[in-house]
């Protein structure tokens, strides 16, 4: 096996479909979600089937029954974690395009879950005040999937809005190793250095964050839990 196939992002996206052949069964209603939303035109970010899986096996350990996602696109992530709901849970999910709001809103209408599911449309930062307003929070499960550059203020509405023992997941974590390049001048690299500068100075949580390879490149998700009595 030559050296080089370990950054080939083909040899990783074969090494990723064998995976989803053997361990994830055909899903009409993600398949559905994934073609309307490439048919719409919406950008092609949206988690890889092996990481939606692992959204959905991480709330469904935790029997979460209130999460909040921070990112919606065309609902493909949310329809997984939706679907690891404890009976009578609910998911709001946040989405700043309406285009996208529409298409997710589809999408998970498809999927039947519907009444479990909330679409709010709007910039995060504009909403997140209202749900702790409403007295939506706190959340079991918090997944972050938006722009990079804000993740450190939807990282801190995080923090309000959980409660000792919420998981939070924020997505796109490793930026192609560049995260580790103190003299980057990407925007979204530079989002995500001081997401772990945020992490590191945070001592209610418990953190780690794992690098990915797959159909989606190389980049990687963060894990934390809010310690208990925080």
């Amino acid at each position: 096996m030559q050296a080089n196939i370990f950054m080939d992002k083909a040899f990783w996206t074969t090494v990723d479909r064998y995976i989803v052949a053997h361990l994830l069964p055909a899903d009409s209603a993600l398949e559905q979600a994934q073609a309307a939303s490439a048919k719409a035109g919406l950008p092609d970010i949206a988690v890889s089937p092996n990481h939606g899986k692992l959204l959905y096996l991480l709330a469904k350990i935790l029997g979460a029954k209130r999460i909040l996602e921070i990112g919606t696109l065309g609902g493909y992530s949310t329809i997984w974690l939706a679907r690891a709901l404890a009976p009578g849970g609910s998911l709001i999910t946040l989405e700043f395009d309406p285009k996208h709001a529409d298409v997710a809103r589809a999408n998970i209408g498809q999927a039947g879950l519907g009444r479990v599911v909330q679409v709010r449309v709007g910039a995060a930062l504009e909403v997140l005040p209202l749900l702790e307003a409403e007295g939506r929070g706190p959340f079991d499960v918090i997944f972050i999937d938006a722009d990079k550059i804000n993740t450190v203020p939807y990282f801190t509405w995080a923090m309000k809005l959980s409660h000792p023992g919420s998981l939070i997941i924020v997505d796109n974590v490793v930026r192609d190793g560049a995260v580790a390049d103190a003299a980057s001048t990407d925007a979204s690299v530079q989002g995500m250095q001081r997401f772990y500068e945020a992490v590191k100075a945070e001592p209610r949580v418990d953190a780690t964050a794992i690098q990915t390879v797959g159909i989606k490149g190389y980049d990687g998700m963060a894990i934390l839990r809010v310690k208990d009595g925080a």
